[in-house]
C-alpha cells in the first residue's frame, strides 16, 4: 500500500526504469495524474485517443514506436478495460484506480497487466481518505517498489540504501480505516450495481447509460452519462442543488498537453459527460430527483 494512488501510478514507472527519452502510451481521456507521472520521470506522454462508446483507450488508435516503453491502460470509472486487444510485446500498466472489485472476462481488474494501480480516494469504493497500492506477481518489481516507497531503504536486514528512493507509505491509522472496508468490498459493490442499476432504468431511454461489456463485472466508481450540451446540463443540476460534475478530463484540452494535436473522441467524450451523485447512501427518492431534474432538461 502507498499514499496515494498517483504515488502508485508513480512508483510502477520507476520501478520500469522508465525515463529520459521513453515514451509510455497514456489515454487521451483520463486524470491528468495517469499522464503526470510519466512526465515527471522524464520521460514523454504520448496520448492515445478513446473510444467515445467505452470512455476507454481505443486499441485501433494505438501507435508504439521505438522509443514506446509501456501502456498505460485505465479502468475509467470503473468500466475494465478490453486489455486483451492492445498489443504484445509491450508491459501494460493498468491504472485501475477505479475498478477495485471490477472482472474482465472473470479476471480482476488490478491484475490484467504487469503491474497495477489502486486508488482509495474518498471517490473510490473503498477509501482511506488519501490512500493508494500497486498490484503486480512479480516478485522482484514488488521488491523494488517496496523499498522506493520507503526512502529506498531494505524491508528487511540492516539498515540499507541501495537505490533513492521517496516516502510513500500508506500510515496504519489510515491502514485500520480501509481494511474494514475491503472485508465489505462484496456488499458495497453490490449496492454500488443496484444503484447504477436503478439510474439506467430511470435514464436509459433519454441519455447514454454507462456499461461494461458482455461478461464484465463494472466496478461502479462512478456514474458517468453522456449527453449533448454538458456543460449546460451540469450548471442547471447544480442550480436545483443536485451536486452533477465533470466526467474526468481531455488532456489534449489541458496547457500541459496541449501541443500533442486533436483527439476526437476524447473531445466528444469530454464535451458530453456527465457525473451524477453516487454513492452507497444514496436513496430511490434520490434517484428519482436526479433522474426527473434530468429528464425535465434533456427534453426541453
Amino acid at each position: 500500500v502507498v499514499s496515494s494512488g498517483t504515488a502508485a501510478l508513480h512508483l510502477v514507472v520507476l520501478a520500469l526504469g522508465i525515463g529520459p527519452g521513453d515514451e509510455v502510451l497514456v489515454p487521451a481521456y483520463t486524470f491528468p495524474a495517469t499522464a503526470n507521472v510519466v512526465a515527471l520521470a522524464g520521460a514523454k506522454p504520448v496520448l492515445v485517443d478513446v473510444d467515445p462508446e467505452t470512455m476507454n483507450l481505443d486499441p485501433a488508435k494505438l501507435e508504439a514506436g521505438s522509443r514506446t516503453k509501456a501502456i498505460i491502460a485505465v479502468d475509467l470509472f470503473g468500466r475494465p478495460v478490453r486489455v486483451e486487444q492492445l498489443p504484445n510485446g509491450l508491459p501494460v500498466l493498468e491504472d485501475a484506480a477505479g475498478a477495485l472489485g471490477a472482472k474482465r472476462r472473470g479476471r480482476p481488474c488490478g491484475s490484467l497487466g504487469a503491474l497495477a494501480c489502486l486508488s482509495f480516494h474518498p471517490r473510490k469504493i473503498v477509501t482511506t481518505g488519501e490512500g493508494g497500492a500497486v498490484t503486480t506477481d512479480d516478485d522482484k518489481l514488488a521488491d523494488a517498489i517496496r523499498r522506493m516507497r520507503h526512502h529506498g531503504i531494505e524491508p528487511r536486514g540492516d539498515f540499507a540504501i541501495a537505490h533513492a528512493g521517496l516516502n510513500y507509505r500508506l500510515s496504519d491509522i489510515l491502514c485500520a480505516v480501509g481494511i474494514p472496508q475491503l472485508a465489505r468490498l462484496d456488499d458495497l459493490l453490490e449496492t454500488r450495481t443496484r444503484l447504477a442499476a436503478g439510474y439506467t432504468e430511470r435514464l436509459g431511454e433519454i441519455v447514454d447509460v454507462p456499461t461494461a461489456d458482455e461478461g464484465d463485472v463494472h466496478g461502479w466508481q462512478a456514474y458517468v452519462i453522456q449527453v449533448d450540451g454538458a456543460a449546460t446540463v451540469i450548471a442547471a443540476l447544480r442550480e436545483q442543488g443536485i451536486e452533477a460534475q465533470v466526467g474526468t478530463y481531455a488532456l489534449h484540452r489541458l496547457d500541459a498537453y496541449r501541443d500533442q494535436g486533436e483527439f476526437p473522441g476524447a473531445s466528444r467524450v469530454f464535451d458530453r459527460a456527465v457525473a451524477l451523485p453516487f454513492h452507497t447512501r444514496l436513496t430511490e427518492s434520490d434517484l428519482d430527483r436526479v433522474a426527473e431534474a434530468l429528464t425535465s432538461l434533456v427534453s426541453k
